[in-house]
């Protein structure tokens, strides 16, 4: 016989017939109507295959022919279902991993904004924030993507227009900010005056009357390009542009240790391997302690990305790196020498690159305690020129 339609869904029993009456007990099945199938003759008896609902019709037939049965297979779902119940908790861990798994794919993990220059990226996800759009939303509580770039438009100055895109657990919001007109410089008029005591070497007026000349000594506060032009009955104020170099001096003390200490690495570390989800880390490797005594840590998150987009799950590394710190000895002329040089980048990155030490005095020199002290005279051209606004009186 064919067999029956859904047997895998209805329990299927295979069995494997002895005795003297064994064609007797396919016939007396077939006479009560239960369906077999695979019927097979063995060297001892018969196998054949039966649903589990006839299973328990067999036993009288069984009895009546003299027959017995070994039960060889159970097939289908109802044995399959038992086999898990037997196992339930260990079937259950791969449900509940499926479930946790679709919740975390129903959260929001990350949103970024792009497209902003003058507008802070805080001040936009705290907009976001309060139209319910931030980490750990649930995604069926967010509104439509329409609805929140209105809502968020309307929260932020100076935005011409908002976007709302989300792929999977992320969501990007793309920022146009509206143009503003460009800011014209105020040109009200001005001097150009001298910001210390100074020689002067070099002046160029662009704009305005220059009133100090080249080896002119000029104090700290004097105009040196004038933004008044014409006499008295009749003066015009405008901007003066110009550039004025001078002579000025500039005392340093300086201190200089003896002992230098560096710090190198030894080559020796010890790895700690996480795996990441979300703001939580467990450790998977490298437990205990380093025996280092000076060591620095370094840490790498390798996240995994899906289709460009970075998930919430990933990998962390610690790396902790043995260092050695060693000390050297200076002399007195390399620390002297060394003092002078930090001297001249301090001059450096105080009054301009372009600035030019043209001599260097050192007035006092002394070592006490491990350290060289000295007092050092700069004599620096430098840029000395900066704006003063004119302030007219009431009648002028």
């Amino acid at each position: 016989m064919k067999e029956p339609p859904l047997s895998w869904l209805r329990g299927t029993v295979a069995l494997h017939i002895t005795g003297e009456r064994v064609e007797g007990l396919i016939n007396a099945l077939t006479e009560a109507g239960i369906v077999i199938w695979n019927v097979k003759a063995t060297g001892t008896g018969a196998s054949l295959r039966l649903l589990l609902n006839d299973f328990y019709a067999l036993r009288p037939l069984l009895k009546q022919t003299g027959c017995r049965m070994h039960i060889t297979g159970r097939i289908g779902l109802p044995f399959v279902a038992a086999r898990l119940w037997k196992r339930k908790f260990f079937a259950a861990g791969p449900v509940l991993f499926g479930i946790i798994l679709v919740l975390l794919c129903s959260l929001v993990w990350s949103v970024r904004v792009e497209g902003n220059n003058r507008l802070a990226s805080e001040d936009v996800l705290d907009a976001a924030r309060l139209e319910g759009l931030h980490p750990f939303q649930w995604i069926w509580r967010m509104d439509s993507p329409d609805k929140l770039s209105k809502q968020l438009a309307a929260r932020l100055p100076g935005v011409s227009w908002v976007g709302i895109e989300r792929r999977g657990t992320a969501v990007k919001i793309q920022i146009v900010e509206a143009a503003l007109p460009e800011a014209k410089p105020l040109n009200s008029p001005r001097h150009l005056i001298s910001r210390t005591d100074a020689v002067i070497t070099d002046i160029y007026a662009e704009q305005g009357r220059p009133v100090v000349q080249r080896n002119a000594r000029v104090k700290k506060g004097d105009v040196l390009i004038s933004g008044i032009l014409g006499d008295e009955a009749n003066k015009q104020g405008v901007v003066a542009k110009g550039e004025v170099k001078g002579l000025v001096w500039h005392e340093y003390n300086i201190e200089v240790p003896l002992q230098k200490k560096n710090t190198a690495y030894t080559g020796e570390r010890k790895d700690r391997s996480y795996f990441v989800l979300g703001k939580w880390a467990v450790q998977l490797w490298g437990y205990g302690k380093s025996s280092f005594e000076a060591s620095r840590t370094l840490t790498e998150l390798d996240p995994l990305t899906w289709r460009g987009i970075r998930l919430p799950v990933g990998w962390m590394t610690e790396k902790e790196m043995e260092v050695r710190e060693t000390r050297e000895t200076l002399t007195p002329q390399a620390a002297k020498q060394a003092g002078l040089a930090l001297a001249e980048a301090d001059i450096a990155a105080r009054y301009g690159s372009d600035s030019v030490i043209k001599s260097q005095k050192i007035l006092h020199e002394k070592k006490d305690n491990g350290k060289v002290y000295m007092k050092v005279l700069f004599e620096v051209e430098e840029r000395i020129a900066e704006e003063l606004p004119i302030v007219y009186n009431q009648g002028e």
